[in-house]
């Protein structure tokens, strides 16, 4: 069985989603104020890719290293 570009974007998008809702989670679990946990989240809802890129770089480690 041939896989189309339409089931190979719908695998992608369940990744980005899988991603996604990891990042929540650990989000809304972190010791982080409530303010920060709120920017976070929505900045991973609102650009799913981008945001979750943004925050491995600079969410749970990034305040650590004082960035």
């Amino acid at each position: 069985m041939e896989m189309n570009m339409f089931q190979l974007r719908g695998f992608g998008g369940l990744i980005i989603l899988a991603l996604d809702l990891w990042a929540l989670v650990s989000i809304l679990g972190s010791s982080a104020s409530t303010g920060r946990k709120v920017l976070w989240a929505l900045i991973v809802i609102l650009l799913p890719v981008i945001g979750f890129i943004l925050w491995l770089i600079f969410g749970p480690r990034g305040a650590s290293r004082g960035i």
